[in-house]
């Protein structure tokens, strides 16, 4: 009998539901389609091309249904440790808030106090994490439209570069900051104001030809509430669905992800923060032991203990190197982290090794345990110290100008094809589990120490067949020598082929006007 009672409940339950929630949406637009399952409406429509889109960023778009790991991700970026630690702390009584409360609490931890002009992780450091976490099915979707709106309840300094840059999307709704003196307060606009900003997206868009779609999440009543003012259809997506989406490949980026910042390498989950807060005091002391004994004791010591200790270094040699040069050895290698030169060494068991670089903080440069020469940017300058460099022993010089995380190649620089005859290409690639041991916009003095914060680094360097210089008295008639750019364009191929890397045109320049907002320089600290 009781079974009987609860399914006459469901029933009466289900028939009010759909004959006076639904009804009275529908009647607010007589025209207007719902589709209760994206997967069995809008993926098998065939030309979206004259539509317009309109979709919900965090319902149907992301796969993931938690805020969270953005927010931390901004407050550990941009605030600190202390302000991230306090995200944390507070999370839980967060989840038990409405979703509007949590979203307003989280932003209000995460950029109360924070400069507006200093903020850099919407577009540095952010959408990584989102494209990470955006579902490919919907993807496919979106890229039949004819034009696309995003809509969010994120802060537009959230999202809007991951949107228009990577993803393509032409507009963008998000909720507004406010500020005071160019600080954030941490609180943001009042919703109508973002819904009138998206009443005039729309009139724009009525001008058009084509339909208004909306997609939306069916745990997501505001945006439910507002698409159905203003879409003839509307597609919802659940959860169920978005648990068998696949994630987006890095391959099908509109706009491929080279270059970002921040020292976070894995998401902030909720579970992945509490094991980067417990692993902090342990790391703290393991990075002292990894930064003393590996710069004190002999290479024949320091390699044992560092790998005790769960670093991994693997070396591959192709050819060995003569000896008997009256010049020393040019190593020329990508750049991976500012450790470069100095898994170099280790691999060589060579303390000797001299390096150069164009940017160095003071603090690295006193605590280099191989002599490191700073660059002037002045071509004969530079050329005259790394050929005398070079009469002195070996050279290791990272031709790329800064790092790059990602598995591509910066366009190399040909001022060391015109210092020597021979040239060993070093094919380097590293993988860190917690952090990351660069940075374009924070403290450079600090990418050693937040490397050896991961439990196990790892290093791999190759390295390959010398090639010939632009110099080189190989080849008796000047005119079959290659030009100094043939020769850094072939080192350049020949490391990105032993990697399985892309090999680019971008410079130095490029990374940091996208990342830090300047040119590269950076001042002796």
């Amino acid at each position: 009998m009781s079974g009987n009672k609860i399914s006459t409940l469901q029933a009466l339950v289900f028939f009010l539901y759909r004959f006076f929630i639904l009804r009275r949406w529908c009647h607010r637009n007589p025209k207007q389609k719902f589709q209760k399952c994206l997967s069995h409406g809008l993926h098998q429509a065939h030309d979206l091309s004259n539509h317009t889109l309109i979709f919900n960023v965090e319902g149907a778009l992301l796969k993931s249904n938690s805020l969270f790991p953005y927010f931390m991700v901004v407050a550990f970026e941009a605030g600190g440790v202390i302000r991230s630690l306090f995200l944390f702390v507070l999370y839980p009584f967060i989840s038990l808030m409405s979703y509007e409360m949590g979203l307003k609490t989280m932003v209000l931890l995460s950029f109360f106090g924070v400069k507006k002009e200093s903020f850099r992780a919407g577009k540095a450091v952010l959408p990584k994490y989102f494209l990470e976490d955006v579902g490919l099915e919907m993807f496919q979707v979106l890229k039949r439209g004819g034009k696309r709106v995003g809509v969010s309840d994120l802060p537009q300094v959230m999202i809007d570069v991951f949107l228009r840059d990577y993803l393509e999307i032409e507009v963008v709704v998000g909720r507004d900051m406010k500020m005071v003196g160019g600080y954030y307060l941490g609180i943001m606009e009042d919703k109508k104001k973002r819904e009138f900003a998206f009443d005039k997206v729309v009139q724009e868009e009525r001008l058009s030809s084509g339909r208004l779609i909306g997609i939306t999440s069916f745990n997501s009543p505001s945006h439910r509430s507002l698409f159905s003012q203003i879409c003839q259809e509307i597609y919802f997506v659940r959860n169920s669905d978005k648990k068998s989406w696949r994630t987006l490949p890095r391959d099908q980026y509109p706009k491929p992800l080279i270059f970002h910042d921040g020292r976070l390498a894995i998401k902030p989950t909720p579970l992945n923060t509490l094991v980067l807060f417990m692993w902090a005091p342990f790391a703290a002391a393991l990075a002292a032991a990894r930064l003393v004994f590996g710069l004190n004791l002999p290479y024949s010591l320091a390699n044992p203990f560092l790998a005790f200790s769960g670093i991994h270094l693997t070396l591959t040699v192709k050819d060995l190197i003569s000896s008997d040069r009256k010049k020393g050895c040019l190593f020329v290698c990508n750049h991976r982290t500012l450790l470069d030169p100095l898994y170099i060494s280790y691999a060589l068991r060579k303390k000797n090794i001299k390096a150069v670089t164009y940017s160095l903080s003071r603090l690295s440069e006193l605590l280099a345990p191989i002599k490191t020469v700073r660059l002037t940017r002045d071509r004969v300058k530079d050329g005259e110290a790394m050929e005398r460099l070079l009469s002195q022993g070996d050279l290791v010089v990272c031709p790329e100008g800064t790092t790059c995380r990602e598995p591509y190649l910066l366009r190399f620089s040909p001022l060391f094809s015109e210092v020597s005859d021979v040239i060993v290409p070093v094919a380097i690639d590293s993988h860190v589990t917690f952090f990351y041991g660069t940075t374009a916009s924070g403290l450079k003095a600090f990418d050693p120490i937040f490397f050896l914060l991961n439990p196990f680094p790892s290093y791999t360097v190759q390295l390959l067949d010398p090639v010939s210089g632009s110099t080189s008295s190989t080849c008796p008639h000047p005119d079959n020598r290659k030009s100094k750019f043939d020769v850094a364009n072939h080192v350049q191929h020949e490391i990105g082929d032993a990697l399985g890397f892309e090999c680019t045109n971008l410079t130095r320049r490029d990374k940091y006007l996208i990342l830090a907002g300047n040119n590269g320089v950076v001042k002796k600290k």
